[in-house]
């Protein structure tokens, strides 16, 4: 019996859109067919634009939310196109797991008159729904929320069904825009422990982008042609949210280029290649020393995210880690683009199945939820 799901995800690196067909009939799951789609320059533009106040925001948001969808369906599309895919029909899959983009992110209640936080992602289900004739699961993280949790992360759950092995300890970092990990214990009774451990991707690409024109510095070369600036990084590790105990969750609401400009105000005459450096460090140290504070009995890092191509950033957290084997996803049978877009096959197929998409123990949340509201074909 087939059991075809697709998972769509589009992060805070706002590099485009990652797709996966899966099959959960298989043991373990098969991805049988993977796209990606990269945002236009313009759109990416915009999508960074609404992460901050602006004029006009609802239609542009409304305006986003409707291209961005278009794009997700020309990804499920290919997914359906693809030679590994050949025979299956939309009528075949079960629903279409649509993360949307996330623009805003403020699950912390401190500031809320009313004691809710909130989450935006921008996306238009319906739409989606509409030009591919199949079942669309969005909306995943607002009930999370309600029930008094950060909404994220989500993907622990889906790291404990994939990557969990029983009598070993393992951590799972995934490094999109915002670093987060999932900490799965050698006793399956014990809860799973995820959270965001600070920004991934993110201050990296947005330096390298305004220094060399180039979206992401490619295998972390030209950090490395850099030199540490320790001053510099202690200005970045004092950022009060990283001494936040577990569990908690960031954005780009906090790590924005504005929060970056401020740190780097003292440092103006270094060079471009030595914060980029710093900023390499940066995230390699955050990580590390969420590791070193709540897994210090795990033996493995399996790294998932665009970050794990960086080779660089690789070595560096290898060498923070000197007693762990960090690998990537690769090596567990799940590409470094693959496994969030499946981890939303898998909470699409939860919503479907009636079962809970979240973990307390990750979100903070009163209990388990089934998360995503489903709009039909």
């Amino acid at each position: 019996m087939n059991d075809y799901f697709i998972g769509l995800m589009s992060g805070t690196s706002l590099d485009g859109v990652d797709g996966v067909l899966v099959n959960f009939a298989t043991q373990p799951l098969t991805v049988m067919a993977v796209a990606t789609e990269p945002f236009e320059p313009n759109f990416k533009a915009e999508l960074l634009a609404l992460n901050s106040p602006a004029g006009n925001e609802l239609h542009r948001a409304a305006l986003a939310a409707n291209t961005l969808a278009r794009t997700y369906a020309r990804v499920v599309s290919s997914l359906l196109a693809s030679t590994s895919a050949k025979g299956l029909s939309p009528a075949d899959i079960q629903a279409i797991g649509a993360h949307g983009q996330t623009v805003r992110h403020q699950p912390q209640t401190a500031n809320m008159a009313d004691g809710n936080g909130y989450t935006i992602q921008l996306n238009n289900p319906a739409l989606l729904s509409e030009l591919c004739g199949i079942d669309v699961v969005a909306d995943f993280r607002s009930r999370d929320i309600a029930a008094g949790g950060q909404g994220a992360p989500l993907v622990p759950a889906f790291h404990q069904q994939v990557f969990a092995q029983a009598g070993r300890s393992t951590a799972v970092l995934n490094l999109g825009g915002i670093a987060n990990i999932s900490l799965l214990p050698e006793n399956p009774a014990t809860s799973v422990l995820g959270f965001d451990c600070g920004p991934g991707n993110a201050l990296m690409d947005a330096w390298c982008y305004t220094h060399t024109g180039q979206a992401f510095d490619s295998g972390g070369a030209w950090a490395a042609s850099g030199q540490l600036i320790p001053a510099l990084l202690d200005r970045l590790l004092a950022e009060p949210y990283l001494a936040l105990p577990a569990p908690k969750s960031t954005g780009r609401d906090l790590f924005s280029l504005n929060w970056l400009s401020k740190q780097l105000e003292p440092f103006t005459d270094c060079a471009a290649n030595d914060i980029q450096n710093t900023l390499t460090e940066f995230t390699a140290k955050t990580c590390i020393d969420c590791v070193t504070r709540y897994a210090a009995g795990s033996d493995q890092l399996i790294v998932c995210g665009g970050g794990a191509y960086n080779l660089y950033l690789m070595e560096r957290l290898q060498a923070g880690l000197p007693k762990l084997r960090v690998m990537s996803s690769q090596e567990h049978g799940l590409g470094p683009l693959e496994v969030e877009a499946a981890a939303f096959a898998w909470l699409a197929r939860q919503t479907l199945l009636r079962l809970p998409g979240n973990l307390p123990s990750a979100t903070g949340a009163k209990g388990l939820r089934v998360l995503g509201a489903i709009y039909p074909a």
